[in-house]
């Protein structure tokens, strides 16, 4: 089971079948801000695509093929980071918070966490993190981590009917400075 304090009241926990229904209810109750960069609001549109959602990361991580852990602050889910898509190789970091948690660097935690997990409990060698363009504080924990730019990936991600450009940003496991030599 993956778990990680990340101090302040809060912790990463993998997903299970139990939370759906607090992913369901974060995922509704931030919808409006969640559709202008993610397709997650329509893909859980109801419990039983919640817990869909959960079997997919469990099986992911019980093949040792990434993770979906919740962020929870005080005990109430805020959020997940994700790890996902890739190869035996690589890998790619997803994050999203509700709207009052934002801002607080808490995705910078949850990101270096999980690029921690990738780089020393899965062995990868490369960690991409892809940001809509315009999305600047989703952007900056990339940039605040020590990952790359390395380009503009024009009309690479489908949200609703539209395609938007994504920032691509990569580190490597020789240039990972874990989160505890850094101050985050």
């Amino acid at each position: 089971m993956f778990t990680h304090d990340l101090g302040g009241g809060l912790e990463l926990r993998l997903l299970e079948h139990r939370h759906a229904p607090e992913l369901l209810e974060a995922v509704r109750a931030n919808a409006a801000q969640l559709d202008r960069f993610l397709n997650i609001a329509r893909e859980l549109h109801d419990l039983e695509r919640a817990r869909q959602r959960i079997q997919v990361a469990l099986d992911r991580f019980a093949a040792g093929h990434g993770l979906e852990a919740g962020i929870w602050f005080e005990g109430h889910l805020i959020g997940t980071v994700a790890l996902h898509g890739g190869g035996r190789t690589r890998i790619e970091v997803g994050y999203w918070l509700t709207e009052p948690f934002q801002g607080r660097g808490i995705a910078t935690r949850a990101a270096a966490a999980v690029t921690d997990h990738a780089f020393g409990g899965l062995g990868l060698h490369r960690v991409e993190m892809r940001c809509a363009v315009d999305n600047v504080r989703s952007r900056a924990v990339p940039e605040r981590l020590g990952f790359r730019l390395e380009g503009i990936l024009r009309g690479s991600y489908q949200v609703g009917d539209r395609f938007i450009d994504e920032a691509l940003y990569a580190l490597t496991a020789d240039a990972w400075v874990a989160p505890s030599e850094r101050r985050l």
